[in-house]
């Protein structure tokens, strides 16, 4: 259990206000959950914690959509230019659900763009989302089923700049991770890991150089392309190697 009380909460509605960030650059880390204490003891004390209706704490899921070849994970896995990835995301607590389009941007950037969808929809695509993502991505080789489902718990904070001109961050804290194959249904759990993501601008956030003076270190990790990693050990998975065999193997076994 992640203690937060000590953070002052801000609404959804001024997080989007101060750190919307659809085009950010992204830092992932995966935190022994038994050190998440110490993480969020040495954030900034001007961070403050996402709450709705009292809570802190909201259950996602995202059903990622794949063409028959797997064009989706096949770009991540070779690192190809225009990779990108196709999804519905569920906030379970509100039943709220967008289908979501991530691409890169310059310098490596990610670019999410989404719209609404209806959240009993949400294992496939119906035709608003297939011309969603066909505006955004052009024609691919193949209709877009869904591959792989993640579900898991997610803190969500905002993180003060700190400085003139820089804009604000966050900051989410993924707990109690679930990968779910779409089609056969067998699951892995990533067991005793946090995924805790920075969402920044090009400069790294006051979150970021905590976790580095505690010893964490960003890493190469995929909720899409690591999860159909451990669900699929025949597919290559290069980019995530490392990442596969220090942390994800042993946590998933």
């Amino acid at each position: 259990m992640i203690t937060t009380t000590h953070l002052a909460p801000i609404s959804l509605a001024e997080l989007d206000a101060a750190a919307s960030l659809q085009t950010r650059v992204d830092r992932k880390y995966l935190v022994p959950t038994e050190a998440l204490p110490a993480v969020v003891a040495a954030l900034d004390p001007a961070t403050r914690v996402l709450e709705i209706g009292g809570q802190r704490g909201f259950g996602y899921e995202s059903v990622y959509f794949d063409t028959p070849s797997l064009t989706s994970y096949l770009g991540a896995a070779r690192r190809r230019r225009n990779r990108f990835k196709v999804r519905t995301r569920t906030y379970l607590d509100s039943d709220r659900c967008w289908v979501e389009v991530k691409t890169r941007g310059p310098r490596g950037a990610t670019v999410k763009t989404r719209q609404e969808h209806e959240a009993t929809g949400r294992t496939e695509l119906d035709d608003p989302a297939q011309e969603f993502t066909t505006e955004l991505l052009g024609a691919l080789d193949g209709p877009m089923a869904p591959t792989l489902v993640s579900t898991y718990d997610r803190l969500t904070l905002h993180v003060p700049a700190g400085q003139p001109g820089r804009p604000d961050s966050r900051t989410t804290i993924d707990t109690n991770l679930v990968w779910t194959d779409a089609d056969t249904g067998s699951e892995r759990v990533l067991a005793g890991l946090a995924v805790v993501e920075t969402k920044t601008g090009s400069t790294p956030s006051s979150t970021d150089r905590a976790l580095w003076r505690l010893g964490h270190r960003p890493v190469r990790i995929s909720k899409y392309g690591t999860g159909m990693a451990v669900l699929h050990p025949e597919l290559p998975a290069t980019p995530w190697r490392r990442v596969l065999d220090r942390h994800v193997a042993a946590a998933t076994s």
